[in-house]
């Protein structure tokens, strides 16, 4: 990207984040209806309160929200702000990744892993359950990136295990009590994706992080103990998939390994 001059590069950043929200307004339509059980293909978006089906000009990304104050356009019911900011975040998720990773088929399949797991998140934050589909998707996306770095596929095999078999031992030991087995599928397709080493560091990550934001949720509000591990796993999967690397070489180097 050094090369490239700076106004392509702001070209192709901006063509990034607009790719970026428009997957972004797919993810809404999943996190509301695949909970529902509604059919995130065939059906037509409407509005929920009044049953309006959006015209293509209601869908655009952002700026229909905001062109029509946040409201149904036909009964005026005010729409969650939600919307906006799962467009907002997707479009800055998929800047950061190309940001970080830069211009190649990697950072798209990053891309797509991350959308992947935001729409998995948002899900299993209200429902306690991580869509097998999702699972699915991911994997597609894992074998995907083993062949690309089919030198290490070896690394990549042994990721699929490395932390899911603990999980999936935990899972029955505890009959379901200590991990779900949503989690555990999770940890094996992202280990796929990442190899060994980094589903290591993004598990912990994961654990550190969860641990961190659940008790200051319960310290504030009257949450739930029930944990959802979904979204603090995904974190800490996006952030090996993009630094953990470097954060790996760091950390053994003050190791000294």
């Amino acid at each position: 990207m050094d090369n490239i001059p700076t106004m392509l590069q702001i070209t192709l950043y901006l063509l990034v984040f607009l790719y970026g929200i428009v997957i972004g307004s797919f993810i809404n339509v999943l996190t509301i209806r695949i909970p529902r059980k509604e059919n995130f293909i065939k059906t037509r978006s409407h509005c929920d309160s009044c049953g309006y089906e959006l015209k293509w000009y209601d869908l655009i990304p952002i700026v229909s929200y905001l062109s029509l104050g946040g409201k149904c356009r036909k009964c005026k019911t005010k729409i969650s702000a939600s919307h906006l900011y799962m467009e907002v975040l997707s479009g800055i998720l998929y800047v950061i990744v190309f940001y970080v990773a830069g211009f190649s088929v990697d950072s798209i399949l990053i891309c797509l892993l991350s959308s992947a797991l935001l729409a998995l998140s948002v899900i299993d934050f209200k429902t306690y359950e991580i869509p097998v589909g999702f699972q699915w998707v991911i994997l597609v996306l894992a074998v995907a990136r083993t062949g690309l770095d089919y030198h290490n596929w070896l690394n990549h095999v042994i990721g699929f295990f490395a932390v899911s078999l603990f999980l999936y031992l935990l899972y029955m030991v505890s009959k379901g009590a200590a991990i779900g087995g949503g989690d555990v599928k999770l940890m094996a397709v992202c280990g796929l994706f990442l190899g060994w080493k980094l589903v290591l560091f993004a598990f912990l990550a994961g654990c550190v992080v969860g641990s961190i934001i659940h008790i200051i949720r319960m310290k504030l509000s009257d949450e739930s103990h029930v944990l959802a591990m979904g979204p603090y796993l995904s974190i800490g999967v996006f952030v090996a998939a993009l630094w953990g690397d470097r954060i790996l070489s760091w950390y053994l180097g003050i190791l000294g390994i």
